[in-house]
């Protein structure tokens, strides 16, 4: 703490008049953040003594849980948007997305229902959302698009029942299912590192999505150890680091191979290759075709010419003694 006060102490004068005339709404933010006591000593003071030890690891588990919550509305996004733009589903696992959101959705509602700050979970909300979004387009790009509405409508109402009335499901029962959704959280992770592994490529797994969570998870670990005397939470996080990590492995292992390793994937493409054979053959085949009826009616045209050349000389020849005779 001592090092950061002697880092921000030069700075003080410059940046004084900034921390106390801060807007009100930004102002009032922070302080609903890291509240009153730790602003005024943090913001306003500018104080990073060792005696503010406690509003210092405060305000940096606040920044990360933030900056975490940040990322995860856009974090899979660009997988949405390679999913869209290749309409295919290799290197993807919809057990690993549909283990996840279930994983992520109990942990919502364990930690709204225990009402823990919003900065320490608010990111389970909106990659829920973006793993609902991707396992059905992975089921639609499959042909199973009745599936994927099936998918869609089993979320709403399990979203109902656990943050419905609150005799649907009780905290006992909650706290259970948070227990489990750890195991979930892990489960997740496995079918995706199997599907990597067999076909020996990440196919349209994003490497900002594996990378982020890898950061965000160990970020996590972080902010719950400062926020929530939760061991379910803590211990839920450290495991998926340990997953995450695995997975930025294989990224980083497998980032220009293509998706060969699996025998399926290897008969499609070679499926696809023969098509692609069938087609240009049929295509040479149809030109050499072409050619030939070109050729046969060139030579129909000349010996058609040829033909009236011939006629026309043979008249002449037996025209011109007659004229001679008849002069």
């Amino acid at each position: 703490m001592d090092v950061l006060d002697s880092i921000i102490s030069p700075l003080k004068p410059i940046l004084s008049p900034i921390t106390n005339n801060l807007p009100g709404p930004l102002n009032n933010f922070a302080v609903s953040l890291i509240g009153q006591q730790c602003n005024t000593a943090l913001i306003q003071k500018l104080d990073f003594s060792a005696a503010n030890e406690a509003c210092v690891k405060l305000a940096i588990s606040k920044a990360l849980g933030v900056a975490i919550i940040s990322a995860a509305s856009i974090v899979k996004i660009p997988q949405l948007i390679k999913l869209v733009n290749s309409q295919s589903a290799i290197g993807l696992s919809f057990l690993s997305y549909v283990l996840e959101t279930a994983s992520y959705t109990v942990t919502l509602a364990y930690s709204v229902r225990n009402g823990f700050p919003f900065s320490t979970f608010g990111e389970t909300a909106f990659i829920a959302i973006q793993d609902v979004a991707i396992a059905a387009l992975i089921l639609v790009y499959s042909g199973k698009s009745t599936g994927a509405a099936a998918f869609v409508a089993v979320f709403a109402g399990v979203l109902y029942v656990l943050f419905g009335p609150a005799d649907l499901v009780d905290m006992k029962t909650l706290s259970l299912l948070q227990a489990f959704a750890g195991v979930l959280g892990l489960a997740a992770k496995i079918p995706q590192i199997y599907t990597i592994w067999s076909e020996g490529a990440t196919g349209q797994l994003s490497a900002f999505a594996v990378f982020n969570y890898l950061f965000g998870s160990l970020s996590r670990i972080f902010t719950t150890i400062q926020e929530v005397d939760d061991k379910l939470i803590l211990f839920s996080y450290i495991a998926g680091f340990v997953l995450n990590a695995v997975l930025a492995g294989q990224m980083i292992y497998y980032w220009n191979a293509s998706p060969t390793g699996s025998p399926g994937v290897a008969s499609a493409e070679k499926a696809r290759a023969d098509a692609l054979k069938h087609i240009q053959m049929n295509s040479q085949g149809r030109d050499t075709a072409s050619l030939g009826q070109d050729s046969l009616l060139s030579g129909t045209a000349k010996s058609t010419s040829l033909g009236s050349g011939d006629s026309s000389a043979s008249v002449q020849q037996r025209k011109g003694p007659s004229t001679r005779r008849r002069g």
